[in-house]
């Protein structure tokens, strides 16, 4: 079946009328993040989630908390802490002894954006029962299943400085993020200007809302329709299967079987829709009916750091999946 991509894009812009008033309203108060604000629109247009790593003072906090501003949501911040247990996120049930019944408290979870501010620090059941709720999108407390709010994004955050009193999160549940996103220090224009905006006492410039969540939501469905030509569908499964380790594939180039010793394990076929739809959802927010490979190439770093498992090997010559991820996109052809 033909797509008239011209025909699409005009829709795509339409309907993505409220993307660059977002990005322009957001400005007012985040500097400097702009590749996170898309990252956080990109998980919302998908139906994912994102994990995030960067040292404190970034406007982690800031910045979901304005966006959820700019879109009329409801946004709850969870901090996790070794003593926080399941139903501090989920809700629970309350007893009322007057008459012997039973009545359900909805946790923060309850929110169209959550942000679990230092997931490793809760124990593996705190945080499975936020990844539960993140893969189901429905609660269950008692005998009464809850329905989350659509949309509903976590943005989860690590800190990579402190690691005493953390639980590691397990691969398969890192697996269940879409995007993990490194966030760096602002460069010394950037940090001039929150300066400039931060240094006094007076409260930040009001945030107008831009778009309700329904406007998002109906923005997702034509995300869906954004066409993926064969040849990038190709592109995405060879990245996708160069992660993994070769075993002596005589399909690989000489460059991927250098990588060999470095991996310990690769991305799932979960990463191979990952990568696709977010290169869908790049493309609705620049307006475009179909995905090029730029699309794909900008967001395989985001996509697949926390999905790339290094041996011991790599760790001892100081290599991180980032630089296995650059390897990756230099050995396979782009289309």
């Amino acid at each position: 079946m033909s797509i008239n991509t011209t025909e699409l894009s005009a829709r795509i812009q339409q309907s993505g009328h409220w993307i660059q008033p977002l990005r322009t309203e957001l400005k007012k108060v985040i500097i400097g993040q702009e590749g996170l604000v898309d990252r956080l629109l990109i998980a919302m247009l998908t139906n994912g989630h994102v994990l995030l790593e960067g040292v404190p003072g970034l406007a982690k906090t800031l910045t979901i908390k304005s966006l959820a501003a700019t879109l009329s949501a409801s946004f709850k911040r969870i901090q996790f802490t070794p003593d926080l247990l399941p139903a501090d996120v989920i809700g629970t049930l309350i007893y009322n002894p007057r008459d012997g019944s039973f009545s359900e408290k909805l946790g923060p979870v309850f929110a169209n954006l959550v942000l679990a501010d230092e997931i490793n620090r809760a124990p593996a059941k705190v945080q499975s029962a936020l990844l539960e709720a993140m893969q189901e999108r429905q609660v269950t407390i008692g005998e009464k299943t809850y329905e989350l709010p659509d949309p509903f994004l976590v943005l989860a955050t690590q800190n990579p400085l402190d690691q005493e009193g953390t639980y590691s999160l397990p691969e398969a549940q890192l697996d269940r993020f879409l995007l993990k996103v490194h966030v760096d220090y602002p460069g010394p224009k950037e940090e001039r200007r929150i300066l400039d905006l931060m240094s006094n006492s007076a409260s930040l410039p009001d945030i107008s809302a831009i778009v309700d969540p329904a406007g998002v939501v109906a923005s997702r469905a034509l995300v869906n329709e954004v066409f993926v030509d064969d040849a990038i569908k190709d592109y995405i499964v060879r990245l996708i299967i160069a992660s993994r380790k070769q075993n002596g594939r005589e399909d690989s180039s000489e460059a991927l079987q250098a990588l060999h010793p470095y991996i310990r394990c690769g991305a799932s076929p979960r990463g191979t829709i990952s990568l696709t739809l977010a290169a869908r959802a790049q493309a609705f927010l620049n307006g475009r009916g179909y995905v090029v490979p730029e699309d794909v190439r900008g967001l395989a770093h985001d996509v697949l750091r926390h999905r790339v498992l290094l041996t011991y090997e790599a760790e001892a010559e100081d290599i991180d999946p980032s630089q296995i991820i650059d390897r990756l996109l230099e050995a396979v052809p782009s289309p």
